[in-house]
């Protein structure tokens, strides 16, 4: 609802989401694993997993109230504030099993964590979520060809604690599903050995997983803040200088655990749990300019730039990048650059009507009509994150283990036998030091996260177009369009996985180097159509040309 008084635009508004997908996934299945093909011809698999799935119908809601208002206190002075409350209600479930609920969660003292009864809440409902905007306006000049304005934010932005929803919700995990690993047994499995593994706790033979909330999980937060300052360059150009930041807190971040009791106590035989957690935080900064020319004299023009620094202790809330999971008490540990962080970008758009001068019709009927189109991008290398595979530390965590540096080591390696001219030096790092008995690392290497830089990437994508009128409202556009003009060579980011951990002076033969050109590891390597885009559609690819005809109607 919108009102109207005097210099007040007041704004009511209310949202609400219901949600109740289903969950409708195969109820049983039977995989064998076969170590070579004799082996399957004779029906000696090393290992067959069962795993029996129930349906289910989990609900989701969601509840946003706000009120704005935008004072124009003085024709040059508008102040914009307001006030928004968020509730992101704990998910629950209308039909089959709902979510397992974790008691005596503590990064600190795991030996306390153990399964909730059935029917306990995910985690408690946050009703507390206040989020304050404002934002201010102020016109300095008001010269049509020197026209200055000055501009301010700040804001509280909550998210949705129930975005990991569907990774806990796993379908081989309790209360869901239940997985059986059987070894020495012929193929095809006789007799009961077939049956679907019971959902039930415990289970010998079975292989119980607790995905879990945090029983204290809270809804996330971002706070925002931006000032800038807009200068017109005449009637059809501008220039923008911005200040942005944000301070993400309370961000989810997951927690994975595995070992015999006494690590913890969640079943009397083996556990493994997975708890998403918000010990995650995140920082940013920027410096943004951006320039901007409206169509004049047959010249559009947009170009931005951007310096800026991205740091957290986590870029992804799912597990599946292990370096982002939850290692230590501290999860500090894993401050360093996002996965994402790019220093610079550079970016510019330009669009060029070719004039035809003269009354010549020969040129009038050649050259009327073409436009030319190009567009720039350029950035800084992104993070590489150096690890070992996926490992348990001492303290029972599964993440991916970072090594010590090696003293006196260059981190890079230069020449022309590295593809991309550039390489990582696995001399510079080591093995972490590592418990005697068990010969797990007693913690993460000194190595920060993401401590190394790839390749940066620049591209120039050129088309060239001409219109033809048919009638007033009908048009025929030919296009070419050559991506990648120049065929710059952009490559992927270099390998960053040492190789298997605990194989003294086995490094993997792909660490450190680039094994795909940008396009293709983008679109991920030997994985086309599982969803990726060709690389011939993305970023970084080889040059290509292609032809269109276009009718505008």
């Amino acid at each position: 609802m919108s009102l109207q008084r005097g210099p007040h635009s007041i704004k009511f508004g209310i949202d609400f989401r219901r949600l109740s997908p289903e969950l409708r996934p195969v109820p049983y299945s039977q995989v064998a694993y076969f170590s070579d093909v004799a082996s399957a011809e004779t029906g000696n698999p090393f290992q067959i997993d069962l795993s029996s799935i129930l349906p289910s119908t989990l609900l989701f809601r969601n509840l946003g109230v706000f009120a704005q208002d935008t004072w124009h206190i003085v024709p040059r002075l508008t102040l914009t504030y307001g006030l928004r409350w968020d509730t992101d209600f704990a998910p629950a479930s209308l039909s089959g099993p709902g979510f397992a609920a974790a008691v005596g969660f503590n990064l600190s003292n795991l030996a306390t964590l153990a399964l909730a009864p059935a029917g306990t809440p995910p985690y408690k409902t946050s009703y507390g979520n206040i989020a304050p905007r404002i934002g201010l306006a102020y016109q300095v000049s008001q010269n049509q060809q020197w026209q200055t304005v000055l501009r301010g934010g700040f804001g509280v932005f909550y998210d949705l604690a129930t975005s990991e929803a569907g990774n806990v919700a796993q379908t081989g995990s309790y209360p869901f599903g239940s997985t059986a690993f059987l070894s020495g047994d012929s193929f095809p499995l006789a007799g009961n050995l077939a049956d679907p593994p019971p959902i039930v706790l415990p289970a010998a033979t079975n292989f119980v997983v607790l995905y879990a909330f945090d029983p204290n999980l809270r809804s996330p937060y971002t706070l925002q803040w931006n000032a800038a300052i807009e200068q017109s360059l005449g009637k059809q150009q501008s220039l923008t200088v911005s200040y942005v930041g944000a301070a993400g807190r309370r961000l989810l971040q997951p927690a994975y655990f595995e070992g015999p009791p006494p690590t913890f106590n969640c079943y009397p035989s083996y556990c493994v749990a997975l708890i998403v957690t918000n010990t995650s935080t995140s920082d940013y900064d920027a410096l943004q300019l951006q320039f901007h020319r409206q169509m004049s004299h047959g010249l559009q023009a947009l170009a931005s730039y951007t310096w800026s620094h991205s740091i957290d202790t986590a870029s992804a809330g799912s597990f599946g990048n292990e370096s982002n999971d939850v290692s230590a008490v501290n999860s500090n540990i894993n401050r360093g650059a996002s996965d994402f962080d790019s220093r610079t970008a550079f970016s510019m758009a330009l669009t060029y009507d070719v004039p035809v001068h003269g009354s010549n019709t020969l040129a009038d009927a050649m050259l009327r009509g073409w436009s030319v189109d190009n567009v720039v991008q350029a950035r800084s290398a992104p993070p590489v994150d150096v690890n070992y595979e996926l490992l348990g530390l001492t303290n029972g965590a599964i993440t991916s283990t970072r090594p010590d540096v090696v003293a006196g080591q260059p981190f890079y390696l230069y020449g022309p036998r590295y593809p991309g001219g550039k390489a990582f030096n696995a001399a510079a790092f080591t093995l972490p030091a590592l418990d005697p008995a068990s010969g797990y690392p007693l913690a993460q290497g000194d190595l920060p996260r993401n401590g190394l830089r790839g390749f940066g990437a620049v591209q120039w994508d050129f088309a060239v177009h001409r219109d033809f009128p048919i009638r007033e409202s009908v048009k025929l556009q030919f296009r070419a369009e050559m991506f990648n003009l120049l065929n710059h060579p952009n490559f992927g980011q270099p390998a960053g996985n040492l190789g298997y951990f605990g194989i003294p002076g086995s490094v993997s033969s792909t660490f450190g180097v680039s094994t795909a050109m940008l396009g293709q590891s983008l679109a991920g390597q030997g994985t086309l159509g599982n969803g990726g885009f060709d690389p011939l559609y993305q970023f970084g690819g080889p040059r290509s040309m292609q032809f269109a005809l276009k009718l505008f109607f």
